[in-house]
């Protein structure tokens, strides 16, 4: 999840720097910075490393992390999922929209499925994180859909197809 919160972080970033949209900045900067730290803090409690996904046996080591500017990861799935994100997202304003719609999905997704491991481990702490992380991308893929939206696509994230299309996620 820590490399997942920095790529969309890192992707709303880099593709901002091509198409400035508010929400891709105000995302990355207000939320994505804030759940990279949290997903951070645990790995930290737990002495994961982080880096060397999934051989976590190894002890956590900030200055390894400090290695990968934006745009890059040391998990190689990651890596080709930023790859392919930003080089979609750079096209126009539509496909920045999308982006985010695909990511926050994405995470979710992920998401889900660690809830229900930290649930049955009973580690509410892990837990009380992934739901913060997740009640986010919640508002996130809201704000993409809304965008996409504004600019004359009518069914919002629904537009990529079901995957994409969640109309039972909560809204704010």
């Amino acid at each position: 999840m820590y490399n997942e919160e920095k790529l969309a972080k890192d992707v709303y970033l880099n593709v901002y720097e091509k198409q400035p949209l508010k929400q891709l900045y105000n995302i990355a900067t207000k939320s994505e910075t804030k759940h990279e730290d949290a997903v951070n803090e645990l790995a930290i409690k737990y002495d994961l490393n982080i880096t060397l996904y999934p051989d976590t046996e190894v002890p956590y080591d900030k200055k390894s992390l400090d290695a990968y500017g934006s745009g890059e990861y040391p998990v190689v799935a990651i890596q080709e999922l930023y790859d392919v994100l930003y080089d979609k997202g750079i096209q126009s304003s539509k496909d920045a929209y999308e982006v985010g719609c695909m990511v926050e999905v994405t995470d979710i997704d992920d998401l889900d499925k660690y809830i229900v491991q930290a649930t049955s481990s009973n580690a509410s702490d892990v837990l009380a994180v992934f739901n913060f992380l997740r009640d986010g991308s919640y508002n996130h893929y809201w704000s993409f859909d809304t965008g996409l939206k504004s600019i004359g696509v009518s069914e919002g994230c629904c537009s990529l197809g079901s995957t994409y299309c969640h109309p039972e996620y909560p809204k704010k």
